[in-house]
């Protein structure tokens, strides 16, 4: 298995000034054992895509988070191909649903304790009820849906406390993308949790309550279509703006023309 300190070293891309870790589904969930093994609290997964590196671009601390992760996984085919392009063997994407239920599956009988914080009222334990009747032995320690909107300081010291006093092994996060990687990083020296890892709409997509895109579409880099036509008003801008955005800053960057950092 590939040690953090080696895929940094030998096995990542940098796209538009980010580090992107080449890396599958086996060596990820090989990777968070080990954290979990050795109770070695503090670390964090960023599941990103086109999406988040082209907000890199116009965020240089939220460039500053990614960088900062212990694992920038290629949860997108545009990343895939970028790193086929490179050179690199990535056979497909870390898809953060499946990453999540293949961990669930694969663990459970070990009694690692699981955490679902994000989602709206309601998702998060309906999230647990479906994983639950899925893996019967599954530990789920707690869930909780943050209020929307500003917290205060006394609300999230209420809910560090909350999260450590469940004592979870892995704390799962499902917020949009900017906002899941800046909480896991804030709170990464807060909480006694050797794993967090932000993985966004799987918590709808794995409770039932969104439709995911089907296989044949999320592996051959047409997600985006389903996504974008089941709510367009909520992503025109993610992948009409921001992925134009991305093709033609990785077109420059491929040539040359433009150096990111």
């Amino acid at each position: 298995m590939l040690k953090v300190a080696d895929v940094k070293a030998d096995h990542s891309l940098h796209v538009l000034g980010v580090r992107v870790d080449v890396v599958q589904i086996p060596e990820v969930i090989g990777q968070m054992e080990v954290w979990v093994r050795e109770r070695d609290c503090g670390h964090y997964i960023a599941v990103t895509g086109m999406h988040g590196i082209t907000e890199t671009q116009h965020d240089d601390r939220f460039k500053h988070i990614l960088n900062s992760a212990d694992l920038v996984v290629p949860d997108g085919m545009p990343l895939v191909w970028l790193g086929r392009l490179r050179g690199f063997p990535l056979r497909r994407r870390v898809y953060g649903p499946e990453l999540m239920m293949t961990f669930c599956q694969e663990t459970a009988s070990k009694g690692y304790r699981h955490f679902f914080y994000g989602g709206t009222s309601g998702l998060p334990e309906r999230l647990s009820e479906n994983l639950r009747r899925q893996i019967p032995e599954l530990q789920i320690a707690g869930t909780f849906s943050p209020p929307f909107g500003r917290v205060t300081r006394e609300e999230d010291e209420a809910t560090v406390a909350m999260i450590n006093a469940a004592n979870p092994d892995v704390v799962w996060v499902g917020l949009s993308e900017i906002k899941q990687d800046t909480w896991m990083y804030e709170h990464r020296g807060k909480l006694n949790v050797p794993v967090l890892v932000g993985i966004g709409a799987a918590f709808d997509f794995l409770a039932g309550t969104k439709r995911q895109a089907p296989e044949w579409m999320r592996e051959n880099g047409f997600e985006w279509l389903f996504r974008l036509l089941q709510e367009p008003r909520r992503l025109w801008r993610r992948y009409l703006v921001y992925g134009s955005e991305f093709l033609v800053l990785v077109f420059l960057e491929q040539l040359g023309i433009k150096k990111f950092e």
